[in-house]
């Protein structure tokens, strides 16, 4: 073999080598990279229904709490019991929202804020800090879930969910709140 079929068969091997070696790299550093992406993108998904959980139960203590209050039901838990409850509930409720903050993209973020304004005036309506009409509680509600429904929207986007969400739809089949009342004490939803 003369010299230079040897230098050509040196530099195909050292050049087959660094092929090699930069695939490798290269399909091993999109190989951390997503699993990183996967990891935080769990980590978002139990930051965003742990919010939405927590969300839920503040709402849930709030209707009972503004059911006792308005006497539209009774229970053995009295008004004090319910709204330290309800306080227990708003500050891990807090604490979710704050992780939401810390993995959220800006939409997520946006939404969630929505829900800590309508939560806000849930919570100071059931506690009677403001007065309010049942009419008006719905309405709060409504606003409520409607804002929810979004969060549930820029969720889904964030985390790269295919498929469409219909919020509307959602937001229209019903709350879980009391019907109107009318003179004989019927409700609307008797």
């Amino acid at each position: 073999m003369d010299t230079i079929t040897q230098l050509v068969t040196i530099a195909a091997v050292v050049l087959g080598g660094l092929t090699t070696y930069l695939t490798n790299s290269l399909m091993e550093r999109s190989r951390r990279k997503d699993g990183l992406r996967l990891r935080w993108d769990e980590k978002k998904l139990d930051a965003y229904a742990d919010y939405v959980g927590r969300v839920r139960t503040s709402i849930h203590i709030a209707v009972l709490l503004y059911e006792l209050r308005e006497e539209i039901r009774m229970m053995p838990r009295t008004e004090h019991e319910l709204a330290m409850e309800l306080t227990e509930a708003s500050g891990a409720q807090a604490m979710a929202f704050e992780r939401v903050m810390l993995l959220a993209e800006d939409e997520v973020i946006e939404a969630a804020h929505a829900i800590q304004e309508d939560l806000a005036a849930i919570g100071w309506q059931a506690r009677g800090v403001v007065e309010g009409t049942l009419a008006g509680w719905r309405t709060l509600h409504t606003d409520a879930f409607k804002a929810i429904n979004r969060f549930h929207e820029a969720a889904r986007a964030d985390l790269g969910v295919q498929g469409r969400f219909e919020g509307e739809r959602h937001t229209a089949r019903g709350l879980l709140l009391p019907g109107a009342r009318n003179a004989d004490g019927a409700t609307d939803r008797d």
